[in-house]
């Protein structure tokens, strides 16, 4: 199996960002943000999905969180889109149902290479800490565009903490599912024949 790495790096009037991953690793995470809540979910995302990940981000944190969420999604999407190169031999394919507590997610993914993005719940509190509840559903829009995923997403819950991280969570372990590496398919999982 070929190497499964990215190295990305976004700079813009609003953020400064590198972030690496290996779609192959262990669940080792160093994450550094400025937004405490958001770097534990992207701890989550790295640990529930063996995904080793770095990300450091510098953003205009004295407008609020939005810039930063944002471009860190689309960065990572790109470092995903990278590290698949052709998608030959994935599973392709994945959903998860994760409970946290009260809260339910769910994540259906197909990495397809076609962006298309749904939702479905509302976050029951605004915040989480210095992160905007609604920022969740927006990384996962901003993922799925940049890295070439269809996803759809629903949550349910009372607790919006518990309701983002089972987001994460569950992104995780569909990410995880669908970027696996089938040993019986040496193609690209498509009858297209690229992805």
């Amino acid at each position: 199996m070929s190497d499964r790495t990215a190295a990305v790096t976004r700079e813009t009037a609003e953020t400064e960002i590198e972030v690496t991953l290996d779609v192959d690793g262990d669940g080792d995470a160093t994450v550094d943000t400025g937004i405490g809540f958001f770097d534990h979910m992207l701890e989550s995302l790295a640990k529930h999905g063996l995904f080793d990940l770095t990300v450091d981000c510098d953003g205009d944190l004295e407008i609020d969180d939005h810039h930063t969420v944002e471009d860190v999604a689309i960065t990572l999407g790109q470092a995903f889109e990278e590290a698949l190169g052709d998608k030959r031999g994935i599973r392709r394919y994945a959903d998860r149902k994760v409970p946290l507590d009260e809260a339910v997610a769910e994540v259906v993914v197909d990495v397809s290479g076609r962006p298309f993005f749904e939702f479905d719940g509302t976050f029951a509190q605004e915040t989480v800490g210095d992160f905007t509840s609604q920022m969740g559903q927006h990384f996962l829009r901003s993922l799925a565009t940049n890295a070439g995923l269809t996803l759809h997403a629903a949550v349910t819950g009372e607790n919006a903490h518990h309701q983002v991280e089972a987001l994460f969570k569950a992104l995780a372990r569909a990410l995880d599912d669908a970027t696996r590496i089938d040993e019986r398919r040496s193609d690209t999982p498509s009858t297209k024949g690229e992805l």
